[in-house]
């Protein structure tokens, strides 16, 4: 039997995706960030062991975000085997300078933002790109437009798919109606997007999970097993493609790859 994860189709969009991601925040952002404990950054080194442990393990989905520091260029040096290898998520709309998040929604600024993380990913395509939401999900949609700048720059080729990294049940639905594919949180102690997930599996759009381990804080979950019971909650949930755990601990990535196997594969 393979060790590996089995793949998973991305809603319509013909992109196949591993059903555990990888989230690379920790790859070049330590500030303001809300994980239980201060990390330091990896090295080139750490990283590229991680991303190698990463593709044994069957995992080919990657998320970064130029609001991720210096992540997104980190990748560009170091991911290792072919681009085709992987599934790249971006995200538009927010950076982090000096410690403070600033968000931009303007068609101008999302159109240079995706040329610059391109070259800092030494890609000339993205497989999903998102709108990295500040919480104000229904008036960005509405109002930005934003979907109709991914949709010109999806029919130029440089992502394959678009959608929302969104904060708000009302948000998720919407980008539904209009996107590929929606990022939502979910886990045992915050289940109230689940009719996101319930809605995407009638419209057969993709659903990645941002939050699964509450940001680290596994131990507000009461079970005996609490990523063993996150595992099992969130992938006996119709509708789930990619769930993306951030960590930079090759050891606990192959933790979080067992536990997601024993539900995917009794």
């Amino acid at each position: 039997m393979s060790t590996q994860l089995p793949l998973r189709p991305l809603g319509q969009t013909g992109i196949a995706v591993s059903p555990l991601g990888l989230g690379t925040v920790k790859f070049g952002r330590n500030q303001a960030v809300k994980y239980p404990a201060h990390f330091e950054l990896p090295t080139d080194e750490q990283i590229v062991e991680l991303l190698t442990t990463a593709r044994t393990l069957g995992i080919n989905t990657l998320d970064t975000a130029p609001a991720y520091g210096t992540s997104e260029a980190r990748l560009g040096q170091l991911l290792p085997g072919k681009r085709s290898d992987w599934v790249i998520i971006g995200k538009v709309g927010e950076t982090f300078i000096d410690g403070v998040s600033d968000y931009n929604f303007n068609a101008d600024f999302i159109e240079r933002s995706i040329e610059h993380s391109l070259k800092n990913l030494n890609t000339d395509y993205l497989d999903v790109m998102l709108i990295h939401s500040n919480g104000d999900d229904v008036n960005i949609i509405q109002h930005h437009r934003v979907f109709e700048t991914l949709e010109k720059l999806k029919s130029q080729r440089l992502i394959r798919a678009f959608g929302m990294s969104t904060k708000t049940i009302a948000g998720g639905l919407l980008t539904l109606q209009h996107a590929d594919v929606a990022m939502i949180t979910y886990n045992p102690i915050a289940p109230e997007e689940k009719p996101v997930i319930d809605t995407a599996v009638k419209q057969h759009k993709g659903i990645l999970i941002k939050k699964a381990l509450a940001s680290g804080h596994l131990n507000k979950i009461a079970a005996e097993d609490p990523l063993r019971a996150t595992m099992n909650f969130i992938f006996n949930t119709p509708g789930v493609s990619s769930v993306i755990v951030g960590t930079i601990n090759p050891a606990h990535l192959q933790e979080n790859v067992r536990a997601a196997r024993c539900v995917l594969t009794p």
